[in-house]
């Protein structure tokens, strides 16, 4: 299958799955807001935290994908940090629900998660200082459920992997240096499409979206629909076998 179609069906499938799910936990409701509302989930569930953050992930991922082909590569390591932290949050609720241990940690994961951003009419004179939740906490949680025998390996991993696209969240030398070449030589402010450069993060689009389908199927085994768990499960398999040894190779032509 040409990965164009892959993802094309990967991302259809996410967004009916997004949907059916919206619909198993409390709908948000209108809440005041200013002059007008706001839609919140007044309820503040583990299972509504996931929905949401699973709407965010199929969102960012269409946002990397569509930075990929135009060969803007700075903006999608950008992203791709963005979708490892998603991917993160979302299998750290889905965890603690499914293994039955969920902690003072989630808890206090969630009060920040749905704290609102400002208490006031005047983001100014707003007095909330939304917390944040130290990601090598969530990490090393995490790799502890998965079965690491030291947590800290696991930690480690993963925050090197995030380090390795932190350059490009906050324009480091080297990573805008990626951006200069040619004949002449000079900065491709226009994206790099065609360019050795994208041809390099092609491997990187892959994994974030076979990542993103592993990581619905813990999403919707903590919603307890075994039904659609078995279902993703075998769509993992399907894009496993519709990528072939080599997701890399010629044959699958540009997106």
């Amino acid at each position: 299958m040409h990965v164009d179609q892959l993802f094309d069906q990967t991302l259809n499938h996410m967004e009916k799955t997004v949907e059916a799910l919206a619909t198993q936990v409390p709908q948000p409701q209108q809440v005041s807001y200013k002059d007008g509302f706001v839609f919140r989930h007044v309820e503040k569930t583990a299972q509504q935290a996931i929905v949401q953050k699973l709407a965010r992930l199929v969102s960012s991922l269409h946002a990397t994908r569509l930075l990929w082909s135009h060969g803007f590569v700075q903006e999608q390591g950008a992203m791709q940090r963005i979708l490892d932290e998603l991917l993160e949050d979302i299998t750290f609720l889905a965890f603690g629900i499914i293994f039955e241990d969920w902690t003072g940690l989630h808890d206090t994961y969630l009060e920040a998660f749905f704290e609102e951003e400002f208490d006031s009419g005047s983001a100014m004179t707003s007095s909330q200082r939304r917390p944040m939740i130290p990601r090598k906490k969530i990490r090393s949680w995490i790799a502890s459920v998965e079965g690491v025998q030291e947590p800290s390996t696991g930690r480690e991993a993963t925050r090197t992997l995030s380090k390795a696209y932190s350059g490009y969240v906050h324009a480091a030398s080297p990573h805008i240096m990626e951006m200069f070449g040619g004949n002449p030589p000079g900065f491709h402010m226009k994206g790099m499409r065609g360019t050795p450069r994208q041809a390099e993060h092609r491997a990187d689009l892959w994994n974030y979206f076979y990542r993103g389908v592993l990581t619905f199927a813990f999403a919707v085994k903590a919603l307890g629909n075994d039904e659609m768990f078995n279902s993703i499960r075998n769509f993992a398999s399907g894009f496993l076998q519709s990528s072939g040894d080599d997701f890399l190779s010629k044959e699958w032509g540009e997106i």
